[in-house]
């Protein structure tokens, strides 16, 4: 049986976006209240009855919270230009390796604008 599990977290940060032309609202710097969702996906072990415990993506989500959690993002290594778009990349980035069911992350950054990355 194939399934996906999907995880969410949010987190507060301040960001500007360099590569806006001079004038732009998002060239200034400004804050959003993050959500993230990150998705697992793969075959369910009928003899467990589940996937992956959501203990252990909360486990691997919480370092990357913590990084990302009350900063500016434009100061995180990797998030000079820290559009939805590559941040969910970055995220993707630093789950995959203790996520290997890792299907998807999306980032919103409002109630109305979000991005999918579902890796390279």
């Amino acid at each position: 049986m194939r399934v996906r599990l999907s995880k969410s977290f949010s987190f507060e940060a301040a960001h500007y976006l360099p590569c806006f032309p001079d004038g732009h609202k998002c060239r200034r710097m400004h804050g959003h209240s993050f959500r993230v969702e990150v998705v697992v996906e793969g075959e369910m072990d009928p003899a467990r009855g589940y996937l992956v415990d959501y203990g252990d993506i909360k486990k691997a989500i919480s370092p990357v919270h913590d990084a990302l959690d009350h900063r500016c993002l434009n100061e995180i290594a990797g998030l000079e230009n820290p559009t939805a778009e590559l941040l969910a990349r970055w995220i993707w980035d630093r789950l995959k390796p203790t996520l290997p069911l890792l299907a998807e992350v999306v980032v919103c950054e409002t109630c109305t604008s979000r991005c999918e990355y579902r890796g390279a």
